[in-house]
């Protein structure tokens, strides 16, 4: 298969009352590998947190962390697909960050999120290219999982 992605960035906000070594093995086993980036922040209210991110290039990664997600969760990404793909071919993804920590990703619709985001590759870069291409890839991972 063809590179499906530019790139994918998985980021997530550790607040002062999690576990952050528990956060740090959620990180490690949705981007399925250490070297991820750790960098202390504030809060809105003052608080300190940490912006623990990671960046893939190579797709062959970005494969094993879609076929990580299982089958349900790419069932209900395909199908959402067009609301997930902007114009500037750009994939957005937010994964409960609760349910990670028991290594269950589901989608989620509030804040305490694991945000994955990817730039698809697309020639010419227009949706409906990203929305077909994207869809092939997570066809062919449904098959695998």
């Amino acid at each position: 298969m063809a590179n499906v992605f530019h790139w994918v960035k998985i980021r997530m906000f550790c607040y002062a009352t999690e576990d952050e070594e528990k956060l740090h093995e959620v990180m490690k086993n949705i981007s399925g590998t250490e070297d991820f980036h750790a960098e202390m922040s504030d809060g809105h209210h003052g608080n300190s947190m940490v912006i623990l991110s990671s960046e893939m290039k190579n797709n062959g990664e970005c494969k094993k962390l879609f076929k990580r997600l299982g089958k349900d969760t790419v069932s209900r990404i395909t199908d959402e697909l067009d609301k997930r793909i902007d114009d500037d071919c750009t994939f957005y993804l937010r994964l409960d960050k609760q349910a990670a920590v028991s290594e269950r990703y589901e989608t989620a619709h509030h804040g305490d999120v694991i945000s994955v985001t990817c730039k698809i590759v697309a020639h010419p870069a227009r949706k409906e290219i990203a929305v077909k291409n994207m869809k092939k890839f997570l066809d062919e991972i449904s098959g695998s999982v």
